[in-house]
């Protein structure tokens, strides 16, 4: 095991500088994405629990009204449908003490503030995800370039010998492999990620669609309602 371990970095090392470059580029393409799938993990999941608090909060029948003071009281940054409910409710409570504002356009005004507020979440859990779609896609290409190089350097350095044999030819292939091996490296991680988190993403967008228009019937029966003078 160790043997082989000195000899895989072994060829790193005797590789030419392009394929060392290649190489690099590629292993700072895998840490990147797994640093973006570790935070876009622990996002994801801070974003459908802290729905499932909320949600739970918001039909328990309580006073939304007081619900709405104690999210935006919070001192913690206030996300997901937390978010949709706040700027919807502030909107539609801003609008309602407007004499001059008909029921159409105080539930227009309501719907237009969520909506912005849920463009914005889809916005945020969508960041960097475009970052794994590019490493996933162009990672193989990439070590298929350094895989291609390496080949041709090892090729090359064949010219001024009169019998070419397997043996000489054979580790100059194997450093060229190790790009397109680390390319595969950096990218299956990235696209099934991308994958994953792109579901999760459509799930919680269909989630916020549903919550809008359960929210709009509820605000629709309270516009009807007589407004305080």
């Amino acid at each position: 095991m160790n043997t082989t371990d000195q000899s895989f970095f072994q060829m790193i090392l005797e590789a030419s500088p392009l394929v060392q470059l290649v190489i690099a580029v590629l292993l700072s393409a895998s840490v990147a994405s797994w640093a973006i799938i570790f935070r876009k993990r622990s996002a994801l999941v801070a974003t459908r629990a802290a729905a499932e608090g909320f949600e739970t909060a918001f039909w328990s029948g309580g006073d939304l009204g007081a619900l709405y003071r104690s999210i935006e009281g919070r001192k913690t940054l206030v996300s997901g449908v937390e978010s949709i409910f706040e700027f919807g409710f502030r909107e539609f409570s801003r609008l309602r003490k407007q004499p001059s504002i008909d029921g159409p356009q105080l539930m227009e005004g309501a719907r237009r503030a969520m909506r912005v507020a849920q463009l914005r979440e889809i916005d945020r859990l969508e960041s960097n995800l475009e970052m794994l779609a590019t490493i996933g896609s162009i990672s193989p290409y990439v070590g298929l370039f350094g895989t291609v190089w390496g080949i041709l350097h090892a090729f090359r350095g064949l010219a001024n010998v009169q019998q070419a044999t397997l043996q000489m030819v054979a580790p100059g292939i194997a450093e060229a492999l190790i790009a397109t091996a680390i390319g595969l490296f950096a990218a299956i991680p990235a696209v099934v990620a991308y994958n994953r988190f792109s579901d999760q993403v459509n799930r919680l967008e269909l989630r916020f669609d549903t919550f809008v228009e359960e929210f709009t019937t509820i605000l629709q029966r309270n516009a009807s309602l007589p407004r305080a003078s």
